[in-house]
């Protein structure tokens, strides 16, 4: 037996080797198989997000043989008996048809909705990443624009696939988003002609049907291939640590990389199947089909547009000018303005940073305490975020925990102001705490709890050094400042 493996050992690699003799295989593949890869958890927030964007366009396709996107109206009449008879939109009435009479429809419309909200949770917790270790230093500054423009177009793929349904939660977003287009001064009445080609509610399946469909996610893999070939063109930025090759993290090959990333996606997969299978969602058969005078009582936007709906909650209410014979509703539009101002914030913020700092190119990424300022920044801008997105369900929350409405409303109020200072006052505190504590273990080494009795009498507690790259945080810090200052 094992000198029939030899035999079968020995052929294999004459084959190899005479494939690669008249291909070249191996020679040209060689800069990829020596390619290392960083080997921390983090890495893996852009793998979810495209497993999980895969795993929606793939169940986005089924959906695509059952919907028809048409505003007809038509009489339901299919197996659901609490909406039988109804008069609905021929797109709702495929929708129900799909989720109640396709073998397997129900669970794909729902692995559907699921695989687009993990990929968008794991876009901004990649982007996060890339922001407190600073990976969009150096050459990867349109790497992180280019995964922003994933999250924003993910969403307006979200939003746009939301309103195509045509139930009443949709009809209520629509009239939202109605609103919102005309309350945008001089060109509002001409947006909202755009969007809904002049004819709403129905023009709006028209309008969105093909950004859903084509549009948006050849934009996102677009967007998720360019991104793919500038991490192959730029080396992989690395954490440096305790018990790790040199300054790096511990490294990995491309082919066992490969491998994982196929075990990973398998894992978001089955996760995802999963989730869709055991947790319901969208329930258009509860709404009922789209009217202008129903509203659905604690229903909100999609979670991650959440934010713009309690930015409008937030607003203090009768905030209208009259100027120039015209009435003005900033209620409207300056919370719309605040929140593409943040966005844009966030995205030019590594350049502003470079320009400040004046930093270089980094190999090494910072760990957030070493930049106490820009990890209070970013602390700071996660709480601007959050409290607007609490607020959308301001009137719930009230409802749950027998609050006054409009004193919670107050308190997140308050909380947008003084929130994201208090956060940056209190996280930059946290880092500077840390880099102390690292520079006394640095010098003293850890406290072992052990206490020791000299001859003499005296105590003394006894402290073990700690190993490794970690042990000069000092050293380290220097490092990742010797392009600039402290940011």
């Amino acid at each position: 037996m094992s000198q029939a493996k030899e035999t079968s050992k020995r052929a294999t690699g004459r084959v190899t080797r005479r494939m690669d003799e008249r291909t070249s295989i191996a020679r040209a593949t060689e800069p990829a198989r020596r390619r290392v890869k960083p080997d921390h958890w983090s890495s893996l927030f852009g793998q979810i997000a495209v497993a999980s964007f895969t795993a929606c366009s793939l169940s986005g396709i089924f959906l695509l043989f059952f919907y028809e996107p048409s505003t007809a109206p038509v009489i339901y009449e299919g197996s659901y008996a609490g909406l039988r008879g109804v008069e609905m939109s021929r797109a709702m009435e495929s929708t129900m048809n799909l989720s109640f009479e396709v073998r397997g429809g129900l669970l794909m419309r729902q692995l559907h909705h699921w695989s687009a909200s993990v990929m968008i949770a794991a876009v901004m917790l990649n982007l996060l990443r890339i922001f407190f270790t600073g990976a969009f230093r150096g050459p990867r500054g349109l790497t992180w624009l280019l995964w922003f423009g994933v999250l924003l177009t993910g969403m307006g793929a979200g939003l746009s696939g939301h309103v195509l349904t045509d139930d009443a939660r949709s009809g209520a977003s629509l009239m939202v988003m109605d609103g919102l287009l005309k309350g945008v001064p001089v060109v509002g009445t001409r947006l909202s002609w755009l969007v809904f080609q002049g004819r709403f509610p129905t023009g709006a399946i028209d309008s969105f049907y093909p950004l859903h469909v084509a549009i948006l996610p050849a934009t996102i893999l677009l967007f998720l291939l360019v991104i793919g070939r500038l991490n192959l063109r730029h080396y992989p930025a690395r954490l440096r640590g305790r018990g790790r090759a040199g300054r790096v993290v511990a490294r990995r090959r491309t082919g066992l990389a490969l491998l994982e990333s196929g075990g990973l996606f398998c894992v978001v997969l089955g996760v995802l199947t999963l989730m869709a299978a055991t947790i319901q969602v969208n329930p258009i058969w509860t709404y009922g089909p789209a009217n202008p005078a129903v509203a659905s009582g604690g229903g909100g936007a999609l979670w991650y547009l959440a934010f713009l709906d309690g930015a409008q909650r937030l607003v203090p209410p009768g905030w209208e000018l009259v100027l120039f014979g015209r009435t003005w509703t900033p209620a409207i539009f300056v919370p719309l303005a605040v929140g593409g101002l943040f966005f844009l914030t966030a995205m030019l913020y590594p350049f502003v940073e470079r320009r400040i700092v004046g930093d270089a190119e980094h190999r090494l990424l910072a760990r957030p305490r070493t930049r106490p300022t820009r990890t209070g920044i970013g602390v700071a801008g996660i709480v601007f975020y959050a409290v607007p997105w609490i607020a959308a369900g301001s009137d719930v929350i009230a409802m749950r925990f027998s609050l006054s409405n409009e004193k919670l409303i107050l308190t997140l109020q308050l909380g947008l102001i003084l929130g994201p200072i208090l956060g940056f006052m209190v996280t930059r505190r946290i880092c500077l705490g840390l880099q102390h504590q690292d520079r006394e273990i640095a010098l003293h080494g850890y406290e072992t709890g052990r206490i020791v009795r000299s001859p003499d009498g005296r105590f003394t507690e006894v402290h073990q050094r700690r190993q490794g790259s970690l042990a000069h945080p000092a050293r380290d810090h220097a490092d990742d400042e010797r392009s600039g200052k402290t940011a």
